[in-house]
C-alpha cells in the first residue's frame, strides 16, 4: 500500500474576491517539490469565486416548507437519521430543524439541486452553509477540472514545480468493493453519482467505506481508490474549520444560526490548501 505525506496549509479565510491563486502560491512556496499533489477545498473556491447564495432574500415554496418540518424532523430525525446511525447530538438538531431559515435553506436545494438532493439532511447535492457566515451558502463548482488545471498550471509557471492539483469535497462517497457512489454530483471519473439522498441513506446503513469525494484531478494520473483515499487523507488533515455543521459552527461562537460574521470566521484557523506526498 502507498503511503503518503501529509501537510496541511494554514491560510487567511477566503472571502468572495479572494486572489486564491495567489493565496496558493504565497502559502506552498518553499513547501512544495516536484510529483506533490495538491488538495484544494472545493468550499473554500467557491466561497473566493463568489459561489455562493444569501438564503435570507430566498422566498420559500409549499414544497420547501413541507420538507423542513415534517420531512426533517419527523422522517430524518426519528427514522432515517437512526437508519443511518447519526450521532445522537446531531439527531436531536435536526428534530429541531429551524422553520423559516431550513424552508429557504431547502428552497436553495430544490432550485440549484433537485428534489432527490433537496430531501437530504444536509449538504444537498454539495451546497453547504457551515464555515459561512449569516444565511450565506456555498454552491457546488460548475468547473472544477478547469480550476484544477488552472491552478496546476499557474504553480508549475510560477514556482517551476510539476505538480497535480485535486479539488474535493467533504461530501463522502461509499466505496461497495469496486464500485464507488456518491450523493453528490459531478464527481470524478469512476465514481457514481446516483440516487441522492438514497445514495447517502444506502452507504451510511450497510456501514459502507466512505471517504471524501474528489472532483476534479489534474496534472496526473489515478486509480479511483488511490484518489479516494488522498482525497479522505487530506480531508482528515484540513479538519472542520469553524465547524462541522452549522450547528456547530453556532454553538462555538454562542450565536444563533445566521449570526456568524465574517470576523468571526476569520478568527478560526482555516487549512484550505494540503499538499500530499508520496512517502519513499
Amino acid at each position: 500500500m502507498t503511503r503518503y505525506k501529509v501537510l496541511s496549509i494554514a491560510t487567511k479565510y477566503w472571502r468572495p474576491g479572494q486572489n486564491y491563486l495567489k493565496q496558493i502560491i504565497e502559502h506552498i512556496d518553499g513547501k512544495v517539490v516536484d510529483n506533490d499533489l495538491i488538495v484544494i477545498s472545493e468550499k473554500a473556491l467557491s466561497t473566493a469565486r463568489n459561489n455562493i447564495v444569501d438564503e435570507s432574500k430566498v422566498n420559500s415554496s409549499l414544497s420547501a416548507r413541507f420538507i423542513a418540518t415534517l420531512w426533517m424532523r419527523t422522517v430524518w430525525g426519528y427514522l432515517l437519521g437512526p437508519l443511518c446511525h447519526l450521532r445522537k447530538k446531531l439527531l436531536n438538531q435536526i428534530r429541531q430543524y429551524p422553520s423559516e431559515t431550513g424552508s429557504r435553506h431547502k428552497q436553495v436545494a430544490i432550485q440549484y439541486a433537485g428534489m432527490l438532493q433537496a430531501l437530504m439532511f444536509g449538504s444537498e447535492g454539495g451546497i453547504d452553509g457551515s464555515n459561512l457566515p449569516y444565511a450565506y451558502v456555498s454552491l457546488p463548482l460548475n468547473d472544477p477540472d478547469l480550476i484544477a488545471e488552472t491552478i496546476c498550471n499557474k504553480i508549475h509557471a510560477l514556482l517551476g514545480k510539476k505538480v497535480a492539483v485535486m479539488v474535493v469535497d467533504t461530501d463522502k462517497t461509499s466505496s461497495f468493493r469496486n464500485f464507488h457512489f456518491t450523493p453528490r454530483p459531478k464527481p470524478i471519473r469512476g465514481i457514481h453519482s446516483c440516487g441522492g439522498f438514497v445514495a447517502y441513506v444506502i452507504g451510511r446503513f450497510f456501514r459502507l467505506k466512505r471517504r471524501a469525494t474528489p472532483l476534479a484531478l489534474a496534472g496526473r494520473s489515478l486509480t479511483v481508490e488511490e484518489a479516494l483515499n488522498i482525497a479522505e487523507l487530506a480531508n482528515r488533515s484540513r479538519g472542520f474549520g469553524a465547524g462541522r455543521t452549522v450547528w456547530d459552527m453556532a454553538e462555538r461562537f454562542k450565536v444563533d444560526l445566521t449570526d456568524v460574521s465574517w470576523e468571526m470566521l476569520e478568527r478560526v484557523k482555516h487549512k484550505p490548501v494540503v499538499i500530499v506526498r508520496t512517502s519513499e
